[in-house]
């Protein structure tokens, strides 16, 4: 199966700054690199009834701006021949939903980078890297 590394990326210039630290490493340990992109998403949110009947849809294009606009761009930044590279995009609470792929490919490490909000924003709202600090099945690695 081999090594495998997840890079969260968030279109902010920490998480490429994590996508970038963590292709080197990639490079440097043979391993394959995924690149995450999680799109806030809660089954539990109140929806009209015209709302539920294109939220499928919508959760469709989703996927595909991510891929378009975020991954795709950055991998191509990336890649080199040396690198394998995966793009992954997931709807659902970010340090949840990069645990849970963590688990389900077996990888070794995730990369997170921080996007160096106040004091008062991540008490009121949290941060996915603090987040992933706590429940993250991997080790983890902060990039600033």
């Amino acid at each position: 199966m081999g090594t495998v590394f997840i890079v969260g990326v968030d279109g902010s210039e920490g998480s490429e700054r994590a996508a970038q630290f963590a292709a080197r490493r990639a490079r440097a340990e043979g391993a394959r690199l995924i690149l995450a992109h999680i799109v806030n998403w809660s089954p539990h949110e109140g929806l009209a009834m015209v709302e539920m009947e294109t939220r499928h849809a919508d959760r469709e294009k989703e996927i595909e701006a991510a891929r378009e606009k975020l991954l795709d761009p950055l991998r191509e930044k990336l890649a080199g021949e040396d690198l394998t590279i995966d793009v992954v995009v997931r709807h659902g609470h970010a340090a949840e939903a990069l645990g849970e792929l963590a688990e389900e490919v077996g990888a070794e490490q995730v990369f997170s980078g921080r996007r160096g909000t106040s004091r008062v924003r991540a008490l009121l709202f949290g941060s996915v890297s603090s987040s992933l600090v706590q429940m993250c099945p991997v080790p983890l690695t902060v990039v600033p």
